[in-house]
């Protein structure tokens, strides 16, 4: 729609961010307006079950792929991976949009469309540093056909919102998956995972960030075939966490409640009541969200592809604390963008403020302060 006119490039310390080399229709400038998640983000669903902080729900289950070669390659139970080859080998998809590691930069990402289940599985587990798998999505929707695709909460929010200005999206992508997002690390974070490894940037050859087994480790394997391991605790909440965006903190919608499916992590609680880490069998949550979605949840039960068991929704609170405090947080943090005089993005229909009577009082009014705070010291 922009032509070329906008592309995605690498901005410090690590962020993939749009630049403008020339000008653009009035057409595609509403577009952008309209579809960008840092302007507006979609709507959830009003004819689905409704949570203030798990979103639209036609229902929950827990459960993995049934092949294990999938669940082990998965970040938890590898149950997008098994949605994603059933819809391919059962013919309601053609292709699938997504990201893996790229073979150039093996630390960060590169957009592929996938034909075969060796392909999905190869870009299997998280990628957790800078993605843009709509960067393509003019000429994935030029070339017909039925794909799915795959994105982070604030990529399918997009994708449905720029439905509403281009027809194709509806009429090509029959459907749209997504998991829960701990937001968008900058590539800084990678390097400091690398530096706490002890291994220098030009010597990676492959760069996994979780996976093979559940949660996984990071692993950096060099040029010489050495591996370099580390916990999945410590990679995220030890480096990568830092190094977390600012919009990411004001997300309202961290749990693609956009999406037809939505999975995660289905954490088992520790003794503190906070998810376990400990090294096991891949589980995943998986929320169905949209009538698309439910049909093919259901078939690949019934093919076998999927093991599951429902859920009750207020279950997953023990499994995602982190997302359930991020949710009841976010008015409180928007409160302190208004009072600085701070743009914010347009967040109707997605329970924000339901959330937020759900905040202690006392947390509200620190996050509230802490976000001032940050925005008058620059810390954006």
């Amino acid at each position: 729609m922009s032509e070329g006119a906008i592309t995605m490039q690498m901005t410090p310390p690590g962020y993939s961010r749009p630049v403008q080399s020339a000008p653009i229709s009035s057409q595609a400038e509403r577009a952008i307006a309209g579809s960008c998640p840092g302007a507006v983000v979609a709507a959830w669903d009003r004819d689905a079950n409704m949570h203030p902080y798990w979103g639209p729900w036609r229902g929950v289950w827990t459960g993995f792929a049934t092949d294990e070669a999938v669940r082990f390659e998965g970040s938890s139970g590898g149950a997008i991976s098994a949605i994603l080859i059933h819809a391919i080998a059962s013919g309601f998809v053609d292709r699938v949009v997504h990201i893996k590691a790229d073979p150039e930069n093996p630390t960060g990402n590169v957009t592929v469309c996938s034909t075969t289940p060796q392909e999905i599985l190869a870009g299997a587990g998280s990628r957790y540093t800078a993605s843009s798998p709509l960067s393509g999505i003019d000429e994935a929707l030029a070339a017909g056909g039925r794909m799915a695709f795959v994105g982070k909460p604030c990529d399918v929010s997009a994708l449905r919102r720029l439905a509403l200005h281009d027809p194709r999206v509806d009429q090509h992508v029959p459907l749209m998956l997504s998991f829960f997002c701990g937001g968008m690390p900058s590539h800084d974070g990678v390097h400091r995972i690398l530096k706490a490894m002890e291994v220098s940037f030009e010597d990676v050859a492959a760069f996994r960030f979780r996976g093979q087994g559940w949660p996984g480790t990071a692993a950096a394997t060099t040029h010489d075939g050495r591996v370099a391991k580390m916990s999945y605790a410590d990679s995220w909440g030890g480096h990568l966490s830092k190094e977390v965006q600012f919009r990411c903190k004001i997300c309202p919608d961290a749990v693609g409640g956009a999406a037809d499916i939505a999975c995660a992590d289905a954490w088992y609680g520790g003794e503190s009541g906070y998810p376990s880490f400990e090294e096991q069998d891949g589980r995943s949550l998986i929320v169905v969200r949209s009538p698309v979605g439910a049909e093919m949840f259901q078939r690949a039960v019934d093919d076998g592809v999927l093991s599951a068991e429902p859920l009750e929704v207020g279950e997953i609170d023990l499994m995602q604390p982190s997302q359930a405090r991020r949710k009841r947080l976010v008015r409180a943090r928007l409160g302190a963008l208004s009072a600085t005089l701070q743009p914010k993005p347009d967040m109707r229909g997605t329970e924000v403020s339901t959330a937020a009577r759900l905040a202690p009082p006392a947390e509200a009014a620190r996050n509230l302060v802490g976000t001032m705070r940050r925005v008058l010291l620059g810390k954006r």
